[in-house]
């Protein structure tokens, strides 16, 4: 999706969500954009609602959004009953750099040009290189019951030969 698709379809690039139901709501909307091709790296602490976000962009893609749960564990979660295949990628538990994108197969699942791929954690991958497919930084702050502060932004740095220069 390029940038001028996406700044025309959503009313902002940043939210304020006081309730999960929110946040899920608003990666329904972003999920209804998605194609295939994109990257969303999200960044957020423990608690601040990436699953529930994850959910709603898997809803907004035609998926059951129970059928989606952290990949704390796994690593790697893949749907492929919506309109696309989604890779959900949860990279906390790993090292940092190319060793966290060779244990989880990232190479793979980039070659899958149809796919969307959501990495959290995406700090993890420091200079790894992503190609150049659509590559959005997915930012989430705040926890407990506070409300959520969500960024959408396009991720440039990640599209260069330096890479995905996120922060861990």
């Amino acid at each position: 999706m390029s940038d001028d698709v996406f700044a025309q379809l959503l009313s902002s690039d940043e939210w304020v969500t006081h309730t999960p139901e929110q946040t899920f709501n608003l990666g329904v909307r972003i999920g209804e954009r998605l194609t295939g091709g994109e990257i969303l790296l999200l960044d957020g602490p423990l608690g601040a609602g990436k699953t529930v976000f994850v959910k709603g962009v898997a809803a907004g893609l035609g998926m059951a959004e129970d059928e989606v749960t952290s990949p704390s564990f796994t690593l790697v979660n893949v749907y492929t009953d919506g309109l696309v295949t989604l890779y959900h990628l949860d990279l906390y538990r790993l090292n940092e750099g190319a060793h966290a994108a060779q244990t989880v197969g990232l190479d793979e699942m980039l070659s899958d040009e149809t796919a969307v791929i959501i990495i959290e954690w995406a700090g993890r991958l420091k200079n790894y290189p992503l190609p150049e497919p659509s590559v959005w930084n997915v930012s989430i702050t705040g926890d407990g019951d506070a409300p959520r502060r969500i960024i959408l932004s396009n991720a440039p740095d990640a599209k260069s030969e330096e890479g995905c220069n996120f922060p861990a």
